[in-house]
């Protein structure tokens, strides 16, 4: 299936749409990690695209994988046409992991690869590819460091491709959910050395589903002790007072155990968590 292009591109997105297809003539057989986030679903579509039934896409399932993303991941899959499967991963059992030091991220993809590839192996040795971009070069990303060393494969950080040309080139070729916002992992909403368990992972993500169900796609509930600060774009905050009912709101966040909610007025910033730490990949 080739997918065509139904909107206008810049030059350079033209250029890079060619160079991602004409990356794969290089790829026998190709295993994605795929979260169901703009960028994987990218690198899927054109694995489709150029390898057909010899490509194939895996989402990592864990209590840091929200529901409703993991059903998202299913149904965009299924869209792309590519096969799909999942693997259940046990990082939630490191200590490397749970104790949330400041490179959690690396004992997370460290054990998602290792999934990945044993699988990629009973595929004809597939190359494992991810969805990390230009742009993911430059942030506090331990976890890339975990991915490089198990031989994985970043195509559109290679082609210099950043977020902005991945939403324009998904657009252009028709993807639905090219304007997805972006969604990390549940455990980024527990600040570094607060340990993380299953069970607050679960709170996080009924928190923040009951919230995107009252019309609010972006958000991020930080979860720090007993407390929930629930953080939105800044623009869609003063909606967000108007318009939510303050003690449904309340009851329900109260019942899943948080002991106080508080709206951080700053706003959704991506990294917030990471602010003052030293950039290492």
């Amino acid at each position: 299936m080739f997918f065509s292009q139904l909107e206008l591109l810049t030059e350079s997105e033209v250029v890079q749409l060619r160079l991602l297809r004409e990356f794969f003539k290089d790829i026998n057989n190709a295993c994605v990690a795929f979260s169901g986030g703009v960028d994987s679903s990218l690198v899927a579509t054109i694995a489709q695209e150029q390898l057909g039934s010899k490509a194939f896409a895996v989402t990592g399932v864990s209590p840091s994988l929200a529901p409703y993303l993991r059903k998202q991941a299913r149904l965009q899959a299924a869209w792309i046409g590519i096969r799909h499967e999942e693997c259940h991963t046990n990082e939630i059992n490191e200590p490397n992991y749970f104790k949330n030091p400041e490179n959690r991220c690396f004992a997370c993809k460290q054990e998602l690869h290792k999934h990945l590839n044993q699988i990629s192996k009973s595929y004809h040795n597939a190359q494992v590819l991810d969805g990390v971009n230009l742009d993911d070069l430059r942030d506090f990303r331990p976890g890339i460091k975990a991915s490089n060393q198990a031989g994985v494969i970043s195509p559109l950080a290679e082609l210099k491709i950043n977020k902005k040309s991945i939403r324009s080139i998904s657009k252009s070729l028709g993807l639905p959910w090219w304007d997805k916002p972006a969604q990390p992992c549940l455990a980024s909403r527990i600040p570094f050395g607060e340990e993380i368990s299953s069970k607050r992972l679960e709170q996080i993500a009924l928190a923040e589903e009951w919230i995107i169900k009252q019309g609010f796609s972006q958000v991020r509930v930080r979860s720090q002790g007993l407390s929930a600060r629930i953080e939105l774009p800044e623009d869609d905050i003063t909606c967000f007072l108007e318009n939510v009912e303050r003690n449904k709101l309340i009851k329900y966040f109260l019942s899943l155990g948080f002991h106080s909610i508080s709206l951080d007025l700053e706003g959704l910033i991506s990294g917030k968590l990471t602010r003052g730490i030293k950039k290492t990949i």
